[in-house]
């Protein structure tokens, strides 16, 4: 893929996709081996879910000052500082020696992985055109199925044979050498590859606000919102539903993740991307459409593998493989959306309060909502048994039905994300005209 800077263009976006493959590789480990961890410790799965919610909080809250500083300063550096943290306190995350210990590192991760997003698809939308733009995010985005993927493969398998803390130890290098890497990328000029160059002015008054003002923006924040708890809530617990449910050991879950939730996603982002730009080209709101359906497309599919009887793992996984892909659709398409209305000077401003919604809304609730929940669900298959002691090691026959229960919430909520992200789509178009105008007025 190539526009005016061609080649350079290209090594640049392959090294943000280097990057993207470790920051979800990385933030993954923990749904990979939640299951020998939470036994270790004789954890409930809200605590579980804790987990897996700790560094999303400050991922979140300090995003929102690092989407603006991408804005001011160099976004190069501020990705290698970012990748640096991240993969030292992966690493660090292996020599935790109590739940608090990990909840505190995984803290510090969040801080390290919220220079991505904002400074990456900042310099993504100052690289290529709008009209290859879909392109060019979803192959930045495909890191995130390669490195959820590559997560579970590889953690699972060292967890097995190594035990779960090695899986923390091994990730930390490749991402010393990513931070190694964007320090050779050059920083392009912003606004450099719209129609109407603007450069790095921008109108007064409250960035926030400016961002805020844009109707398609809140569609697409809570849409963000339901996608990442959805998200999040399947990578915190597929791992010990297969384990618990369908009677799996971590290696063989970990090799079903590997192609479901990680794999099958690939095709989702780059066919979403490809669909989004055919679309864009004749109708402005054609990307959202593309994304309506494929969620839309999802809800059944999720109900449908959630329905398989237990031990039928083949069947679970060919449609928890078709829901995945559907639902990776969403990042190509919205990412994307998000460039089309937002002035350049302001874009990584835009992704910072996006992703401050999308994780303490989303990413934070998701796993510790249906961690709590799957503890209700169980307390009650328990109560219903004629169990009378309602804590440790009495819950264990029923923890398998309780997170099966739980998991419904998934379907629920992409039924209704479906609807908003349809609603985005009734009001994109006439935003991308107003940030038209803006711009052709202050090019001329």
């Amino acid at each position: 893929m190539a526009d005016a800077g061609g080649r350079a263009a290209a090594k640049t976006l392959a090294v943000l996709f280097a990057i993207n493959t470790m920051n979800f590789f990385d933030r993954q480990i923990l749904g990979a081996v939640g299951e020998p961890v939470r036994r270790e410790w004789q954890l409930s799965d809200g605590a579980l879910g804790l987990l897996g919610t700790a560094f999303t909080l400050l991922y979140a809250v300090v995003g929102v000052p690092l989407g603006r500083l991408a804005d001011r300063v160099s976004r190069t550096r501020i990705l290698a500082a970012g990748v640096f943290v991240w993969s030292v306190l992966t690493a660090a995350s292996g020599m935790a020696r109590s739940f608090w210990q990990l909840f505190v590192v995984r803290l510090g991760v969040g801080v390290g992985e919220a220079t991505c997003a904002p400074a990456a698809t900042s310099l993504i939308g100052d690289l290529f055109p709008p009209a290859r733009r879909s392109r060019a995010l979803a192959v930045f985005m495909v890191g995130l199925p390669i490195g959820t993927a590559l997560s579970y493969l590889v953690s699972s398998y060292v967890a097995q044979s190594w035990g779960w803390r090695s899986a923390f130890y091994i990730a930390g290098l490749p991402g010393l050498l990513c931070a190694l890497a964007v320090l050779a990328v050059p920083e392009p000029a912003r606004g450099r590859a719209e129609a109407h160059t603007v450069g790095e002015r921008q109108r007064e008054g409250s960035p926030y606000r400016r961002v805020l003002n844009i109707p398609t923006m809140w569609w697409i924040i809570l849409s963000g919102a339901l996608h990442n708890f959805n998200m999040y809530a399947l990578g915190a617990f597929l791992s010990p539903f297969l384990i618990r449910y369908h009677g799996t050991g971590i290696g063989r879950a970990g090799l079903v993740l590997t192609l479901t939730y990680g794999l099958a996603g690939a095709p989702g982002l780059l066919m979403g991307g490809l669909a989004g730009d055919a679309i864009f080209r004749r109708r402005r709101d054609g990307r959202l459409l593309v994304s309506v359906a494929a969620l839309a497309l999802s809800v059944p599919l999720i109900y449908l593998a959630l329905r398989v009887p237990a031990g039928e793992v083949t069947r679970f996984a060919v449609l928890l493989g078709l829901a995945c892909a559907a639902m990776y659709v969403y990042y190509a398409i919205v990412y994307s959306a998000i460039q089309d209305v937002i002035e350049p000077s302001l874009r990584g401003t835009a992704m910072a309060l996006y992703f401050f919604a999308m994780y303490v809304l989303g990413a934070s609730l998701g796993p510790a909502a249906t961690g709590f929940v799957s503890d209700y669900f169980t307390r009650e298959a328990a109560r219903s048994a004629g169990v009378a002691v309602l804590s440790g090691a009495a819950l264990e026959p029923f923890r398998a039905q309780g997170l099966h229960s739980a998991m419904y919430l998934v379907p629920a909520l992409a039924a209704i994300l479906s609807v908003v992200l349809w609603a985005a789509s009734r009001t994109v178009t006439r935003d991308m005209e107003r940030l038209q105008e803006w711009m052709r007025a202050e090019s001329a």
